[in-house]
């Protein structure tokens, strides 16, 4: 059956088919080449050149191996809308796709969220003189969390301020002359092509715990010491107690691991150091349970007779997902499958910095799937290239151009009811998250 669409579409969806072996080789070559956050060198350079072969121009280098760039701009364009797409890979070594001397691997999408970006980049050159907005092209390093020793020592250099890609993004003024952005993710669960808006995700606090005690000798004097493995596994027994206080509309998961467990065997643990995040649905609920597992780490600590150092950091934000963005890109899907489920208001339980962005200006990520497996595991594979690579391209497309199509009327409907925050009032948000005293109440957490 052929789709009744106008002739703008109809082009859209032509030119960006055309091509569906690019696309997919996007995908592939990305896929075979995964890097860790901020050292996305190769995966960089080689979207900076497909996205020139695609009409990409002014591309400029942000947040260390970040990618800015405009399809032609307007002289007086009366709105601009963001296409953003993920560089990095994570760990994940028993991925048939992992680099086997680094363990990375593309185990969430990303390289297909790339693919998509040249495809929708395609689309809409083909169709630039249709649109009376800027089109903004953007490549965004280190979405994934971890890696955190080498960022630590990329911030203590002046390189960043931020763990996460589109946090240092902001930071660095990327978004200021953007109006909206919108970004697809992969989805593992139901038949191919079904497209779901997300209605919210789980925003986090990040944590890095060091206990500390004293050392001796483990078997001629071990009462002369301090045992700091035994405060750290205190600590995640009374977070564990803490777990039936969560309410389950906040959706709190508090997953602690320890990196450092002690130095030898023979020697009372001294030193034993923690990671932790703190997620919930909302920053109320993240200050909130974060406060209490601050209390349980130090109290842990304390009866042991050790001490708690902690460190709280920002992770992610909840995503805040602009409703008029979503019902646009959820119609387009339809229109392209009108036998196919699109839904609205699906949760996203993981976390990503789009919530940050989210946070910022109006921005929505909707999932589409097309994979098999699971995010974040060895058997996330693509299942159908035309539904992980082509489809969203067709579709971020065609929701760019019913934005900017007419004057832009629609981006200006949504410039006009969007939240927008500076960069000032974003920092202060984290801020305010990050400074609850572990005696307050919050967000219905009694003492």
């Amino acid at each position: 059956m052929r789709l009744v669409l106008d002739a703008v579409k109809r082009k859209i969806l032509d030119t960006i088919e055309a091509r569906a072996a690019d696309i997919a080789l996007v995908a592939e070559t990305v896929g075979a080449t995964p890097e860790a956050g901020y050292q996305e060198v190769r995966t960089s350079a080689f979207m900076a050149d497909r996205l020139r072969q695609a009409g990409v121009s002014n591309l400029e280098a942000c947040a260390v191996t970040g990618l800015k760039g405009w399809l032609p701009r307007r002289p007086k364009a009366g709105a601009s809308v963001a296409l953003l797409a993920e560089l990095d890979a994570l760990k994940c070594p028993t991925h048939p796709g992992a680099d086997p001397r680094t363990g990375m691997a593309h185990a969430c999408g990303h390289h297909a969220q790339l693919a998509a970006l040249y495809g929708c980049a395609l689309g809409l050159g083909a169709v630039r003189d249709t649109l009376d907005g800027d089109v903004c092209v953007m490549c965004a390093p280190a979405e994934e969390y971890g890696q955190l020793g080498y960022r630590k020592g990329l911030m203590d250099h002046g390189r960043i301020a931020w763990f996460g890609g589109k946090q240092q993004m902001i930071a660095e003024g990327c978004f200021e002359d953007i109006d909206m952005a919108m970004m697809v993710h992969a989805a593992c669960e139901g038949p191919p092509g079904q497209t779901t808006d997300t209605a919210a995700s789980l925003g986090f606090i990040g944590k890095q715990v060091a206990f500390v005690g004293r050392s001796a000798h483990a078997g001629a004097a071990p009462w002369d010491g301090v045992n700091a493995l035994n405060a750290a596994t205190l600590a995640i027994q009374a977070i564990h107690a803490l777990r039936e206080g969560f309410r389950d509309e906040d959706m709190v998961r508090v997953h602690p691991v320890i990196t450092h467990g002690g130095d030898s065997v023979n020697t009372v643990p001294d030193r034993v150091e923690m990671e932790c995040y703190v997620r919930a649905k909302s920053t109320a609920a993240m200050r909130a349970v974060n406060s209490r597992v601050n209390r349980a780490l130090r109290g842990a600590a304390h009866a042991l007779g050790a001490r708690a150092e902690i460190e709280d950091f920002p992770g992610y934000l909840p995503i805040e997902p602009c409703q008029p963005l979503a019902r646009l890109f959820v119609a387009n899907a339809a229109l392209l499958l009108p036998d196919m489920e699109c839904g609205m208001g699906q949760m996203f339980p993981a976390s990503t910095d789009m919530g940050d962005l989210s946070a910022v200006l109006p921005a929505i990520q909707p999932t589409v799937t097309g994979f098999a497996g699971g995010l974040h595991r060895a058997d996330f594979q693509p299942l159908d290239p035309y539904y992980a690579y082509v489809f969203p391209a067709i579709v971020m497309a065609m929701t760019v151009y019913d934005l900017l199509k007419d004057g832009t009327r629609a981006a200006l409907a949504v410039k006009r009811t969007g939240r927008r925050r500076t960069r000032e009032e974003y920092m202060e948000l984290w801020h305010n998250v990050l400074a609850s005293p572990e005696n307050e109440e919050v967000a219905g957490y009694g003492r």
